[in-house]
């Protein structure tokens, strides 16, 4: 990193520091806030600073296609989405009870950074955040598909969304009322539609 690109940064995280201990004296440690615009503003420059040129320019390995999108679509299903919604929206009960609030990823703060960036972060993570490091300390090929998949949120279809929620992650809950529903129609033929359509009609059994 170069010396002034180092001083811009040194004196970024010293603003944000300073702007943290404020928020921190003045509204305590609660995570329902919103943090401030000079705290956003902050956290975004030292953020971009942080991430190496040759990291910020990085192109994509992979080239888009059916396949590709697919394979990122189906692990973003399980491993993202329990914060940042299918869609890339962040309402979610996790992704909305964050802070900062997991972000909108169809919008342009996320969409105009570059695909070497939303590799940095991905791989990287971000801290005093809730967004993790993935991937292992090389170069992973499943978070450039991400990155892939994260460009095509704003096109995302209903019918791709709905292949997605299949693969959700299924809390404890979850699981039992499958269970107990799987359990109750084992118990009651008679209840379940799949044992229904296979019974022959009335006027079949009477021509038997």
């Amino acid at each position: 990193m170069r010396k002034p690109t180092l001083i811009a940064f040194v004196g970024a995280v010293l603003v944000a520091v300073a702007i943290a201990g404020f928020t921190t004296v003045r509204r305590g440690f609660s995570a329902r806030d919103n943090p401030s615009a000079m705290e956003t503003y902050v956290a975004k420059t030292a953020r971009r600073l942080s991430v190496p040129a040759s990291k910020r320019n990085a192109a994509n390995p992979f080239p888009e296609s059916s396949e590709v999108l697919a394979e990122a679509r189906a692990h973003f299903a399980d491993h993202c989405a329990i914060c940042h919604g299918n869609d890339g929206s962040g309402k979610t009960q996790i992704g909305q009870n964050l802070y900062p609030k997991a972000p909108d990823m169809r919008l342009p703060q996320t969409q105009n950074l570059t695909d070497g960036e939303i590799y940095y972060t991905i791989h990287n993570g971000i801290r005093l955040t809730g967004m993790p490091a993935w991937g292992t300390d090389v170069t992973d090929e499943d978070s450039w598909k991400l990155v892939l998949f994260i460009r095509h949120l704003p096109q995302l279809t209903p019918a791709e969304e709905r292949e997605m929620e299949v693969l959700n992650p299924k809390g404890p809950g979850e699981r039992l009322e499958e269970h107990e529903e799987e359990q109750f129609l084992n118990e009651n033929p008679s209840a379940n539609p799949a044992l229904k359509q296979t019974e022959p009609h009335n006027h079949e059994r009477r021509n038997k």
